[in-house]
């Protein structure tokens, strides 16, 4: 007889060094907590009031619970983002700020464990979510470490140098106001611009780190391309940002010397991050539609 003739086992490439590509663990990744965020960020905006039966733990004032539906709300379209562009430059910025978020609700969680609704769903999800994450995250940056290699796409613009500079002050401004909340959360109670309890301080002081975790980046990439599709995700953030300040106000400690700061730093950085897309974007056409003489 004649032996039999296998075909040959057709492999996939493995990814190369600087080929740009976002590799399959980080899309699984975001597949996995878009379900989480999305589930959250319904209890927290439109149910706000109501956590101390439909949420992990007991959120007051409301605000506070808006806040954080408010970051869910610009992460979910961060990694939607991640499932829909093909390369890893455009997102690469938004992990690390993402994976210190998250490690910074675990030690949250551990710090103030008894504050938690154990064997409620939603603690299940919470403690599930951010005692996996930051690990599957750390994952995340291995696998695609170097597959950016400074390229910029086809079609691009440079973000100006002082517009940079300004963004990545305001973002380590922000990032020290939640490093001295993560870390000294009573100096908040009494001095924030709104009521807060040591564990809801520390969750709003790891909001408050996510801009300069971000924004450091613009010191070293100039590339409207790595950030575009991070700042439609933190304008998605202000938005419903100052939509839930204005729904929120009657809560907000109007004789506090901050509040009012607050209110205005908020308001404006929606402004100044459209305008900064809006700039981006017209950039970007220049370079689309260059000038014909």
């Amino acid at each position: 007889m004649a032996e039999e003739q296998t075909a040959p086992e057709v492999q996939r490439p493995r990814p190369q060094r600087g080929d740009d590509g976002i590799r399959p663990l980080t899309r699984a990744v975001s597949i996995l907590v878009l379900p989480f965020l999305a589930a959250a960020s319904v209890l927290l905006y439109l149910f706000a009031g109501e956590t101390d039966r439909l949420f992990a733990w007991t959120i007051q004032p409301p605000l506070t619970a808006m806040v954080l539906a408010s970051a869910y709300l610009g992460g979910i379209w961060f990694f939607v983002q991640v499932l829909r562009q093909g390369r890893w430059h455009r997102v690469r910025h938004g992990f690390p700020a993402v994976l210190i978020f998250a490690t910074l609700l675990a030690l949250a969680t551990i710090l103030h464990w008894d504050r938690f609704h154990f064997g409620h769903v939603s603690f299940l999800a919470w403690a599930t979510l951010y005692f996996v994450t930051p690990v599957l995250l750390v994952g995340v940056l291995v696998v695609n470490w170097r597959a950016d290699v400074g390229r910029p796409d086809a079609v691009d613009a440079a973000m100006p140098w002082p517009t940079r500079l300004v963004l990545a002050i305001v973002g380590v401004g922000s990032s020290v106001v939640g490093i001295v909340m993560f870390v000294w959360p009573t100096l908040a109670i009494g001095s924030w611009a709104w009521e807060v309890t040591p564990l809801t301080a520390r969750v709003l002081g790891a909001v408050l780190i996510l801009p300069g975790a971000v924004n450091v980046w613009m010191l070293v990439d100039r590339r409207w391309s790595a950030f575009k599709w991070i700042v439609q995700a933190e304008l998605v953030c202000l938005l419903f940002l100052n939509v839930a300040i204005v729904l929120c106000r009657d809560q907000l400690d109007w004789r506090n010397v901050v509040t009012l700061p607050v209110v205005v730093v908020l308001a404006a950085s929606l402004v100044f991050f459209a305008w900064l897309y809006l700039d981006g974007e017209r950039r970007a056409r220049r370079v689309r539609e260059p000038r014909t003489t």
